[in-house]
């Protein structure tokens, strides 16, 4: 969500922004993203993050935690605790879910999906399965890495977050 390797131009809040406008949803984005990080950098900078009102929160960590081998328990306690906080301060949350390719072999790769619908069960929260859906594994989608969608990427989930968002918000 950081827009790695991307134009500022091309961030996924600039579309998402435009996108949900066009849907009539008045919105102001605050990008939160770090590239890079982790669920463990999202909690402990989730205070400041949460210093102005919001009316949704839109949560995308563990993509990172995936491609560094972190154990999925530690994942899910951090988006659990993530989750508490937001909640508590009364603000809706979309938590947008990861997959982990069959490269990290099928323990993983199962107990790392189950993170997000679990927790979306949990606290009540609306989930949109899988960031990355339409984009992953599209080379034309993505950037040379293979792994960061390229600005045509971002297009595409932007309209899926948007169209999500809207049914979330109304």
């Amino acid at each position: 969500m950081a827009g790695y390797g991307l134009d500022s131009a091309d961030h996924l809040n600039l579309y998402l922004e435009k996108d949900l406008q066009a849907l009539n949803i008045q919105s102001f984005i605050t990008n939160a993203s770090v590239s890079g990080d982790t669920t463990s950098g999202g909690l402990n900078r989730l205070n400041w993050s949460l210093q102005d009102e919001y009316d949704l929160f839109v949560l995308g960590l563990g993509a990172n935690d995936m491609l560094r081998g972190i154990a999925p328990e530690i994942t899910k306690t951090n988006l659990s605790k993530i989750i508490e906080t937001v909640l508590k301060k009364d603000i809706k949350i979309l938590l947008t879910g990861m997959q982990a390719p069959n490269s990290y072999g099928s323990e993983y790769q199962q107990s790392f999906n189950d993170i997000y619908p679990t927790l979306a069960e949990e606290f009540q929260i609306s989930l949109y399965p899988f960031l990355l859906e339409g984009v992953a594994l599209i080379p034309e989608l993505n950037q040379s890495d293979g792994k960061h969608p390229n600005k045509e990427g971002i297009q595409i989930i932007s309209k899926n977050l948007a169209n999500t968002i809207k049914n979330i918000v109304n």
